[in-house]
C-alpha cells in the first residue's frame, strides 16, 4: 500500500495503543513507532517502522501520538535521554493520550511550547474494546486551533472527541470518568454479590437488570466479565488505583473530599492485595466477595 498521508509518531504500543496506532496506519499515514517491549508484529507487517528511540520518533513525525502508563513514564518519554523533546523541531505537534496528573501535564507542555511546538493532552476512555473499535472517547485539553487540526487524525480512534478547555483539562476530565466508572464497578459488584449471597443466580439478574434503570455500560460489559470470571485486562486494576490517587491527591490540593471515591481505591487496593492488581478492573468483585464470605 502506498502512504501518501501525514508522518505521525506513536510512542507506547500496550493494549491500548497498538490497535490505536494500527487505526492511523490503516487511514494511509505514515507511521514510526517506539515501545518499551516489542513492538507488535501486526503493526511492523502494516508498514510502521520501528525507531530505536522516542527521539528518533519525533525527528521523523510531525504528530507524536503518546500512549503510556504512567506520569513518570510521559516525563521520560518526553524528557529523558532521546526523549522526544529532544527530537522535535518548531512546529511540531505532541498529543498525550496517556491518563496522567494534570499539573503535570500543564508543566509537561509548558516545556513543549519553550521549543516552538504545541502540545495536546488527550486521554481517551473506552478500554480495549473501544481502542480496538475506534469507537473511544477523547477528552482533549489545548489550543482550540491546534485541537482543530488535530482533530480529524483523533477521528481514526475514537467517536465522541470533545475539547474540553485548555491544557491539563482533558486529564481533569479523565479523572472524573475513573471516578464514575469506579464508583459504577462497584456498585454493579456490590449488586452482584448481594444476589448470589441471596441465593438468586446473578446472571440471572444482571439480564433482568439491563432492561430497567439499573442499566449500564459498566453492567453489560463488566458485570458480565464478573458473571463468567473473565478477567483478562482491558483496563487493569493497578491503572485504575493510579487514576483514583490522582483524584484523591487532586481533591486534597482542592481542599474537598471524595468519600465514595476514596472506598472504591480501598476496594481497589484489596483487589490487588489479592492478587488482581494485573487482573481487569472487574475484578474489583472478588474484594466484594472476601468481604461477604458464604454461609
Amino acid at each position: 500500500m502506498t502512504r501518501s498521508g501525514l508522518k505521525l509518531g506513536f510512542i507506547g504500543l500496550g493494549v491500548m495503543g497498538a490497535p490505536m496506532a494500527g487505526h492511523l496506519l490503516a487511514a494511509g499515514h505514515l507511521l514510526f513507532v517506539h515501545t518499551r517491549g516489542k513492538v507488535p508484529a501486526a503493526l511492523a507487517e502494516a508498514g510502521a517502522t520501528v525507531c530505536t528511540t522516542a527521539r528518533g520518533v519525533a525527528e521523523r513525525a510531525d504528530v507524536v501520538f503518546i500512549m503510556v502508563p504512567d506520569t513518570p513514564d510521559v516525563e521520560l518519554v518526553l524528557f529523558g535521554e532521546y526523549g522526544v523533546a529532544s527530537g522535535l523541531a518548531r512546529g511540531k505537534t505532541v498529543v498525550d493520550c496517556s491518563s496522567i496528573d494534570p499539573m503535570a501535564t500543564r508543566r509537561f507542555a509548558a516545556r513543549i511550547a519553550e521549543l516552538g511546538c504545541d502540545y495536546l493532552d488527550a486521554p481517551v476512555s473506552g478500554g480495549e474494546v473501544g481502542a480496538k473499535a475506534a469507537s473511544l472517547s477523547i477528552m482533549v485539553g489545548g489550543d482550540e486551533a491546534v485541537f482543530e487540526r488535530v482533530r480529524p487524525l483523533l477521528a481514526h480512534m475514537g467517536k465522541n472527541i470533545t475539547r474540553v478547555g485548555n491544557v491539563g483539562d482533558g486529564q481533569v476530565c479523565k479523572v472524573a470518568n475513573q471516578i464514575i466508572v469506579a464508583l459504577n464497578i462497584a456498585a454493579a459488584a456490590e449488586a452482584l454479590v448481594f444476589a448470589e449471597r441471596a441465593g438468586a443466580d446473578p446472571a440471572k439478574v444482571r439480564q433482568a437488570l439491563m432492561g430497567g434503570f439499573a442499566s449500564s455500560r459498566v453492567l453489560e460489559v463488566h458485570g458480565e466479565r464478573m458473571v463468567k470470571r473473565t478477567f483478562a485486562p482491558g483496563f487493569r486494576i493497578a491503572l485504575h488505583q493510579k487514576d483514583l490517587r490522582l483524584a484523591l491527591e487532586g481533591a486534597r490540593s482542592l481542599g474537598m473530599a471524595l468519600p465514595q471515591t476514596a472506598i472504591a481505591a480501598q476496594l481497589m487496593q484489596t483487589t490487588a492485595s489479592l492478587g488482581h492488581a494485573q487482573s481487569d478492573h472487574s475484578a474489583l468483585v472478588t474484594a466484594l466477595e472476601a468481604l461477604a464470605p458464604k454461609r
